[in-house]
């Protein structure tokens, strides 16, 4: 959880340093099913708080954010773009900036219907970052991500959905209702299998076909090798449900 309520969950550098961690010890974390990102109160997240992590009066050196960001705000974005867990994220309120970027490179974001996503970066002069430029022409295509990142367009949770932006949009009250029931679907799947999945569809969207179906053979050929697969065969044969424990 986000929990910086006061700053609409804006981040610190402290908190994308604690994020980057969470990550990376959820990435060799065997026990692990799924990846649970929500905003404390009423906001999932403001973005980077650049008037915070910019208020000590000193100039940073030149080069300072070539040198750092790619290991703290963007590694965030790589983390949950590759991890081999399905990551969900929970929006209410505003998904702003880095905070929208987020939520659009989970793999499964279920926003109230009244939650607003915003790519502020050109509105604060300066240009977009944390992945904006690759995730929304991918999910939105060109048109409405110029309308996104170069006018400031807003779009509420509800639009989202039915742009293929983000999974789902709910009303607030069913909210989180909905994400625990994505919750426990993923986190009761074939994790191995889902996690390579993942990967190949990701890889898939810079790739030939040809190279895309041969990706899909080593996937498939490392899933065949997971406890899940024996599981989920043995669950075919006997007509019941699969009993999967993620190994």
């Amino acid at each position: 959880m986000l929990n910086r309520p006061d700053r609409r969950n804006a981040l610190s550098h402290s908190m994308i340093d604690t994020l980057v961690g969470v990550l990376v010890s959820a990435a060799s974390d065997d026990g692990l099913r799924a990846v649970h990102v929500s905003g404390a109160a009423s906001d999932f997240c403001a973005g980077v708080d650049w008037v915070g992590t910019n208020s000590g009066g000193q100039r940073p050196r030149t080069g300072d954010l070539v040198r750092r960001i790619p290991h703290t705000a963007h590694r965030v974005i790589e983390l949950v773009h590759t991890l081999h867990l399905p990551v969900v994220c929970t929006v209410r309120g505003w998904a702003a900036g880095m905070g929208c970027n987020l939520a659009l490179a989970a793999d499964f974001t279920v926003a109230a219907s009244d939650a607003v996503f915003w790519e502020p970066f050109l509105d604060r002069g300066f240009t977009p970052d944390s992945g904006s430029t690759w995730l929304l022409p991918r999910l939105v295509g060109m048109a409405r991500a110029k309308n996104i990142l170069l006018l400031g367009e807003k779009v509420d949770g509800a639009t989202a959905a039915q742009w293929g932006l983000i999974h789902r949009s709910v009303d607030d009250a069913d909210l989180d209702s909905t994400v625990t029931a994505l919750l426990d679907r993923l986190a009761s799947g074939p994790t191995v299998a889902i996690g390579l999945a993942k990967q190949a569809v990701h890889y898939s969207q810079y790739a030939t076909l040809s190279q895309a179906m041969t990706q899909e053979l080593f996937n498939l050929e490392l899933s065949c090798r997971a406890d899940d697969f024996k599981e989920g065969l043995a669950a075919f044969r006997e007509r019941r449900n699969p009993d999967f424990t993620g190994r």
